[in-house]
């Protein structure tokens, strides 16, 4: 496999796959009661948990899966993904949502650069970065029944740290597994899936800390 090409393909699909994601929210956020006509009042529970089971099965079987299944399980995932982002649309200023994306785009662009160009092994930062990961997700479980804004204000950050170091390190890795994988468009999926999980977490982090509610 060609390593520019794998990137481009990487970055073209994680392009694809935010497009729809925000766009499937800020159409959805026009009609607010759409998706609750559709599901019922459990419409946030059953999205959250559908979008879970997608990026488990996804992220498990993108290996195995032909080239075309890995790339319509990735439009659909992005899509249920937007439908729940409609909440983001429905509760802050759309300039506001555009800036901070800006600002996403920017502090990603930096992180994927230095893991593309650092000739350090970052392989080793796998490891911490999934415990770090592990911590954020106990602690959102605690931070449901310890009401704190400070409590929420330190794990927001801590999130948007691993999340940006995450970016680095996965830019780092496409260069190891460029011979793990025996189809490049699976290659191109697995990291551009991964890529916009950073993306998406920097996004949502960034903008609890700067983004602009419609109250």
């Amino acid at each position: 496999m060609e390593l520019n090409r794998v990137y481009t393909k990487v970055f073209m699909w994680m392009f694809i796959g935010l497009l729809v994601t925000f766009l499937t929210g800020y159409i959805v956020s026009i009609n607010e009661n759409m998706l609750i006509n559709i599901f019922g009042k459990s419409t946030w529970m059953f999205l959250s948990v559908a979008d879970v089971i997608l990026v488990i099965v996804l992220s498990a079987r993108i290996r195995k899966m032909n080239a075309l299944t890995a790339k319509i399980m990735f439009i659909i995932y992005s899509f249920v993904s937007g439908l729940t982002f409609s909440a983001i649309f429905v509760t802050y200023q759309l300039v506001s949502i555009i800036y901070v994306f800006g600002i996403t785009a920017v502090l990603f662009g930096m992180f994927a650069a230095i893991g593309h160009f650092t000739k350090i092994d970052l392989s080793k930062m796998g490891t911490f970065l999934f415990m770090g990961l592990i911590g954020i997700v106990i602690c959102g479980i605690i931070g449901i029944f310890v009401q704190s804004e400070t409590f929420d204000l330190t794990m927001c950050i801590i999130g948007l740290i691993i999340f940006t170091l995450y970016v680095m390190y996965d830019m780092h890795k496409i260069k190891y597994l460029l011979n793990c994988f025996d189809d490049e468009d699976n290659l191109a999926i697995c990291m551009a899936l991964e890529l916009y999980l950073d993306f998406i977490n920097i996004f949502l982090r960034l903008l609890q800390l700067f983004g602009k509610s419609k109250d």
